[in-house]
């Protein structure tokens, strides 16, 4: 099962490659990592997704809170939380195929972030089948190439474990 852990960090050198060290010591996958600084400067957000079944996720959420540096571990999969990525895609569409991406990427809520004669960059947030379906979409369009983010994502306010 896919597990979101969510961690708050202090902002230091070498954090994060502690924490990438515990899992490839372990021989644990993280499908995606996301930081970023909070509102306080001296503390990070880390967001990481992984799988496991519910020992292996306990046994990293107690290692990953033995770490130095790290303040807080949760696991969101457990609460109710709020996901997000984001996808920039550059398509390179036909001529007579311009419109309708621009009409897909507006039912998707994206933006165009950049164009040219030849390409439409396209920005997509959402949660993670929101992208997926958007790509497959674009697929006869011709996609160029893309980046996304790693998930992030927040605990809803006054939510308790499941």
């Amino acid at each position: 099962m896919r597990h979101t852990i969510s961690m708050l960090v202090e902002n230091r050198f070498g954090v994060l490659s502690r924490v990438a060290g515990l899992f490839s010591g372990r021989g644990y996958n993280i499908e995606s990592l996301s930081v970023g600084e909070t509102i306080d400067s001296k503390v990070s957000l880390m967001t990481i997704v992984t799988t496991g079944d519910d020992k292996i996720i306990e046994q990293i959420t107690k290692q990953l809170n033995k770490l130095i540096d790290v303040i807080k571990v949760v696991d969101l999969t457990e609460v109710d939380h709020v996901e997000r990525e984001m996808i920039l895609i550059k398509v390179s569409p036909r001529q007579a195929d311009k419109a309708e991406v621009l009409r897909l990427a507006e039912i998707f809520r994206g933006r165009v972030v950049d164009s040219s004669p030849k390409t439409y960059t396209i920005e997509i947030t959402g949660d993670e089948k929101k992208i997926a379906a958007f790509v497959e979409l674009m697929k006869p369009f011709g996609i160029k190439e893309f980046v996304r983010t790693g998930k992030i994502a927040i605990a809803r306010e006054g939510t308790r474990k499941t």
